[in-house]
């Protein structure tokens, strides 16, 4: 199993144990990935281990779903522009993704999805950075596989994902960040990625991705002894949930990572936050913390994108 087939296996794992699928349907995505049934029962029980012994009453409490505000707007969502469905020549054929384009953008963002691939959520937050004057590409990086509306069943989605390898993975995020500076030459550029995507964003950086000015990574794991030296110039924001044990554990390798490449970097943990906070389409989000991370992004972008 590969390290992102390990992530997406323990995320579904970890989703069990918080109560947001039933042991047999994530023992169906489980098998999906390729486990077995009797693999599949042994992580997930290895994962609910490592939870309780992270965990303590009175530091860690169980997550708990947040009710939603009722007719409450996620945060970008009331000047959100519409997004615009867009292809492009990509490193092994065509790539697909969701343009939404500023009047007068200030810069350009590219946007990296979750394990679920491009998701009605993640093209409105294509659309939320466009509202705020930066025009934002968000890449479907299963459109190899013919993109992710092929996908009637999420999961089915997700078991895609998990067979790319990162090499070809980057090679399409370098094609969208290009697009992207073709769509806004001579701006400066920002990439953004949540869960899966946010881990994509520390892979980017640790490949090199001088183009960039800034990064956002939310709640990504990082990769195994990065070197970010070839990324020096990127002024990286990161965000965690203080309940997101899984990833959180991940935290030291990219802040010692960061300092050692001297770069301009702040690591935000979200008090009483979980996984995927940001998603106000999924139980974990938490309005608060996804409120402060939009108003981070764009102090940060103000400063780092000018």
């Amino acid at each position: 199993m590969t390290p992102l087939q390990r992530y997406i296996a323990e995320e579904i794992a970890t989703d069990h144990l918080d109560g947001l699928l039933s042991r047999r349907e994530a023992l169906r995505r489980l098998g999906l990935l390729g486990l077995g049934a009797a693999a599949a029962s042994a992580l997930i029980a290895a994962c609910g281990e490592t939870k309780q012994t992270a965990s303590t009453p009175e530091s860690n409490p169980a997550p708990k779903s947040p009710p939603k505000p009722g007719g409450a707007l996620p945060p970008g969502a009331e000047g959100a522009l519409p997004t615009a469905p867009v292809s492009w020549a990509g490193p092994n054929g065509e790539l697909q993704g969701a343009w939404a384009a500023a009047p007068s953008p200030k810069g350009g963002v590219l946007v990296i999805h979750e394990n679920k691939g491009l998701t009605d959520h993640i093209r409105s937050v294509a659309g939320r950075f466009g509202g705020i004057g930066y025009s934002a590409l968000a890449i479907d990086l299963l459109s190899g596989q013919g993109g992710t509306a092929v996908f009637t069943d999420p999961a089915d989605a997700t078991a895609a994902l998990s067979r790319i390898e990162p090499p070809e993975f980057l090679a399409d995020l370098r094609s969208g960040i290009d697009e992207l500076q073709q769509r806004v030459p001579d701006r400066k550029l920002a990439v953004v990625g949540f869960c899966m995507g946010g881990g994509l964003v520390w892979r980017l950086l640790a490949a090199g991705a001088p183009q960039l000015s800034a990064a956002v990574p939310f709640y990504g794991p990082a990769p195994d002894a990065p070197d970010f030296s070839g990324s020096r110039n990127v002024a990286v924001l990161a965000f965690y949930g203080a309940l997101d044990q899984r990833v959180n554990a991940t935290e030291p390798v990219v802040r010692a990572a960061l300092e050692k490449a001297g770069m301009v970097h702040e690591l935000i943990t979200e008090p009483d936050a979980n996984h995927a906070f940001f998603n106000d389409t999924g139980d974990r989000y938490q309005p608060a913390a996804a409120a402060d991370a939009w108003r981070r992004i764009q102090d940060w972008f103000a400063v780092h994108l000018a």
